[in-house]
């Protein structure tokens, strides 16, 4: 059935894709951006979520909401203020989609929210499953406040699906850009002892999670969205060296002097999440890109 659905977030890394996928399977897209922008076949609406302002005409028709709208963790340095702005980012979006929802009355059938393994912190070789305790440090208790506040919508008879994004590898974009850029110069290396678990995902794969979420209607509650098979960061480093064709050198990348450079942010580089995908998979959803090398080589157009 085609839905009207509306996206924050819609010009960032995953919403720009998801965008052109649901437009190209019919379903039609509004998008609730800080200021005007010109999207192809999809109605702008405005907000700006510091001041609580939003334009109830966002919801107009709606059947789904898909809030993928954050300030970036990985932009700035974590001062106390930024990661103030990480969080209330998050809430208050979330916060103001709900008022606009009762305020309009909008019979909403489901609101999908992008959340994140950090909710898991450092973990070791543990294996997370959806049902895992939540970690220790700013990373989790972010992104526990994060999931709560959509959960607002459970009381009003909305269907919450949360989707916790691992790395989400795209050529340009996100987190693949910045872990070649050492690597293009010649300067690749293992950071930290390097056997700390990264769950990465190929973008079309993470665009197909969220279309799954959206059109299967037994989906419900929280799914790690990740490739069913996480890599440590030494061989995250190599896949991409081979693909670059770019040695990797022997020497490991201190996490003290990654500490030093990055600050408390340095954790994501060096947190270890080991992610099941097993409710996912259960859910009937199928990956095109089960291994890591695979997705690089589509990435790279090897």
């Amino acid at each position: 059935m085609k839905q009207h659905i509306l996206i924050t977030g819609a010009t960032g890394l995953i919403g720009r894709r998801l965008t052109k996928a649901l437009l190209a399977k019919g379903h039609t897209v509004a998008v609730l951006s800080r200021k005007p922008v010109d999207i192809p076949n999809v109605k702008v609406y405005l907000w700006d979520v510091e001041k609580k302002e939003i334009d109830f005409g966002c919801m107009d028709g709606v059947s789904s909401i898909i809030h993928l709208a954050g300030e970036s963790v990985a932009a700035k340095k974590w001062t106390d203020e930024q990661k103030q702005q990480i969080v209330k980012s998050r809430v208050q979006s979330a916060q103001l989609l709900y008022t606009a929802i009762k305020a309009t009355g909008s019979s909403l059938s489901k609101f999908i929210s992008s959340a994140a393994v950090g909710y898991y912190g450092d973990r070791a070789d543990e294996i997370l499953h959806e049902n895992s305790t939540a970690g220790k440090g700013f990373l989790p208790e972010c992104c526990i406040a994060w999931e709560a506040a959509a959960d607002e919508g459970k009381a009003m008879g909305i269907n919450v699906i949360k989707l916790r994004t691992g790395v989400v590898l795209d050529k340009n974009d996100g987190a693949l850009p910045t872990m070649a850029l050492p690597i293009r110069f010649f300067a690749g290396a293992t950071l930290s002892d390097g056997k700390q678990w990264v769950p990465w995902i190929h973008i079309d794969d993470m665009v197909g999670i969220f279309i799954h979420a959206l059109e299967q209607e037994s989906i419900t509650g929280t799914y790690n969205a990740c490739a069913p098979y996480p890599v440590t960061n030494k061989t995250i480093t190599q896949a991409i060296a081979h693909q670059l064709h770019r040695p990797v050198w022997p020497f490991k990348v201190p996490k003290s002097f990654l500490s030093l450079l990055m600050g408390e942010m340095s954790i994501v580089a060096t947190m270890s999440t080991n992610t099941s995908v097993e409710k996912l998979l259960e859910s009937g959803f199928r990956f095109k890109y089960l291994q890591l090398n695979d997705a690089l080589a589509d990435i790279y157009g090897s």
